[in-house]
């Protein structure tokens, strides 16, 4: 049928004949419109040429993402965004979930989870924190990354924080609430956890007491940290979505450098997950940040927060861009000459910090220079604007391995 029309047209065409495309329609079944492009194009059926996309061209790479049950779509796609972060990514999340089912890659199974009641806080009124524990990472060279994260959310804007640590003390968890209190800008008015180990000692009949020095934060700060019932996580239930951000970390797996781009990481994702549209407001936890943020309380005195940061110190950046740490210098980025940062030693790591940012972070170390390699290629590249850049890297290499031997 559709043959003797399309022959019909072509004659038609050749004739120069306008045809009746209403009449055509009723006699063969299809659309007038259909017709008429039919007709338009000679009386042939015009193929689609298939255009090349982002997916089509990265399909191994996003194979290879997708080979680990762990890691999900969303992982996936938020792993590419970060890694081609030119101009030239302008590839949405439901394309890219469009090209894994037209090409019948893995798709996750949904589960289910116990049913219970959402509830709503006003604004300004709580932080919900929780430990995601036990991540790790491995770098491209095959060293394991082991950490946690401190997830924190604000309950009216469910905006997201997420802190590194190495391990959770009590002096962790306090550093890292007091640094996301510095990222959110004030203080809420209550804080709502669970019984971690950080914050309270259980006893063996089942009473909970806080530990003496969370107590006196509480009164520093003025606000009480509220403890969930055991076994009822749905309590803080804002905060605990917020862990299917972390699970967008299994996506490089074995994909970065090192510690120091692990934090380059995080630094995204805190970006990223705040500028997500929430399946429950249906805005983005940053849009009604704005306006919580009106609501929390101001900080206390910034003395007094860096009290209970035990060894906290205080230096101006020289040019040589070390920073001392018990006699031995330590570099940081060229950007920080001149500007005063904090350094936090904790465990066997230095961290070190450009107000509440954290520039970079060391392995404490018996060598009396601590240079990382991309500071001090930083450095030699804009002193040495003329130079080639493979002999500036030979250069670097060569003088990195010299200042290893001093004092050694």
């Amino acid at each position: 049928m559709k043959k003797n029309l399309i022959g019909e047209l072509t004659i038609m065409k050749q004739l120069n004949i306008k045809p009746n495309f209403s009449a055509l329609s009723r006699e063969y079944g299809i659309d007038r419109h259909t017709i008429k492009k039919y007709y338009d194009q000679g009386g042939i059926k015009r193929k689609l040429m298939k255009r090349s996309s982002f997916c089509d061209n990265y399909h191994e790479e996003i194979l290879d993402l997708l080979s680990s049950p762990e890691v999900s779509y969303r992982a996936a796609y938020e792993f590419l965004r970060f890694k081609y972060s030119s101009n030239t990514f302008t590839l949405t999340y439901s394309g890219f979930r469009s090209h894994c089912l037209r090409n019948h890659l893995r798709e996750k199974a949904m589960t289910i989870e116990n049913v219970h009641v959402r509830f709503e806080t006003p604004p300004g009124k709580q932080l919900q924190l929780d430990w995601k524990e036990d991540l790790h990472i491995e770098t491209v060279n095959g060293e394991t990354l082991h950490f946690h994260l401190l997830v924190c959310t604000l309950g009216y804007s469910r905006f997201h924080t997420f802190v590194y640590s190495k391990t959770k003390t009590t002096e962790d968890f306090i550093r890292c609430l007091i640094e996301t209190l510095k990222m959110i800008g004030g203080l809420p008015k209550e804080i709502l956890t669970d019984n971690m180990s950080a914050i309270v000692h259980i006893s063996s009949n089942g009473s909970r007491k806080k530990y003496p020095i969370i107590l006196q934060l509480e009164k520093d700060l003025g606000i009480e940290i509220n403890l969930c019932k055991p076994r009822t996580p749905q309590t803080k239930g804002k905060d605990e979505s917020a862990n299917r951000f972390v699970n967008w970390l299994k996506a490089y797996d074995k994909r970065i450098k090192d510690l120091q781009e692990l934090f380059e990481v995080l630094d995204n994702l805190n970006k990223r997950v705040n500028e997500e549209i929430n399946q429950t407001t249906k805005v983005p936890p940053l849009t009604l940040f704005k306006k919580e943020k009106e609501y929390l309380t101001s900080l206390p005195n910034k003395l007094l927060l860096e009290n209970y940061v035990v060894n906290v110190s205080t230096q101006k950046v020289p040019t040589t861009l070390l920073v001392n740490y018990l006699g031995k210098g330590y570099s940081v980025p060229k950007r920080a000459i001149g500007k005063s940062v904090k350094l936090v030693p904790i465990d066997n790591m230095l961290y070190i910090y450009l107000s509440t940012e954290l520039l970079c972070t060391h392995i404490l170390s018996q060598d009396v220079f601590n240079y990382q390699k991309e500071h001090y290629l930083e450095a030699l590249r804009t002193r040495l604007k003329d130079h080639d850049n493979d002999d500036i890297e030979k250069m670097a290499e060569e003088n990195l391995r010299l200042l290893k031997k001093v004092g050694g």
